[in-house]
């Protein structure tokens, strides 16, 4: 079903606590380049017990699976945790412009590759159990999830970089990182249609669900035999977020140009 969802709509999501500010918390975590192994595990499957809430009858319908992955994804991105120019930099003490953002794209790569090696890994395990292998599509949904929240957040921070931060009410900001995530560019607000006060449009709503769509298939490799599911899973996302964040950042950089360097600490 493809109904519009306005910023009013996805802001509910704000006043959906504890379980949005739970699941955002997990965002965070995930998002982290160098967190182990176990914390990471850990992180994604307080995620899906978040995502379980929503009820999973849907993921078992093919036709329904990415439909049921669009809206979650939506009611996530008012949680998505930006960080702001300067607590960037205060993380990144010496970087700014574009060394900050390929700083920030590479993080995103590494943090995405790692969910997918995660999750295959998960996945893997559950597929040598055939008793649980009902759970499959659930994990698949998580691991979407999580990697489009992920990049979601580094789109966001891409934008404080260039000077261009996504502004608004905590819905409409969702809703504009929502647009600019499904058609891969910065965020234009002299473009009729991509401002912070715009629904979620059909046209808008279809764009996502086809990229979600793209990004769920991908994470189907999840299913191969013993681990390799994990090593070709952390491949592809790792792959599939460097370009995203390059073609963000290319846009922002041609739009708005460069921000000046800080001054070497030497």
């Amino acid at each position: 079903m493809t109904t519009d969802r306005s910023g009013d709509d996805l802001s509910r999501g704000a006043n959906d606590a504890p379980r949005g500010e739970e699941l955002a918390t997990a965002v965070a975590g995930l998002a982290e380049s160098d967190m182990d192994r176990k914390s990471r595990a850990k992180l994604l499957g307080r995620m899906l017990d978040g995502l379980r809430q929503r009820g999973v009858k849907q993921l078992f319908a093919p036709r329904k699976a990415v439909g049921w992955i669009t809206d979650a994804v939506s009611d996530l991105a008012p949680h998505v945790p930006v960080r702001t120019l300067d607590t960037l930099r205060a993380h990144f003490p010496g970087l700014d412009g574009d060394a900050l953002a390929e700083r920030l794209v590479r993080n995103a790569a590494r943090a995405t590759a790692s969910v997918g090696a995660v999750g295959g890994g998960i996945a893997a395990v559950e597929w040598a159990a055939p008793p649980t292998l009902l759970t499959m599509p659930v994990l698949l949904a998580t691991e979407t999830v999580a990697v489009v929240a992920i990049e979601l957040k580094l789109i966001g921070e891409l934008h404080e970089v260039y000077g261009h931060p996504i502004l608004g009410t905590q819905g409409q900001r969702a809703v504009t990182l929502l647009q600019a995530w499904a058609a891969r560019r910065g965020v234009n607000p002299m473009v009729p249609g991509t401002g912070v006060a715009t629904v979620l449009g059909t046209a808008t709503r279809k764009q996502l669900r086809d990229m979600i769509l793209k990004r769920f298939g991908r994470n189907l490799t999840t299913l191969g035999p013993l681990l390799t599911g994990a090593a070709v899973a952390s491949y592809l996302n790792r792959r599939a977020t460097r370009r995203l964040g390059d073609d963000v950042s290319r846009d922002l950089r041609l739009r708005y140009g460069k921000r000046p360097e800080l001054p070497s600490a030497g």
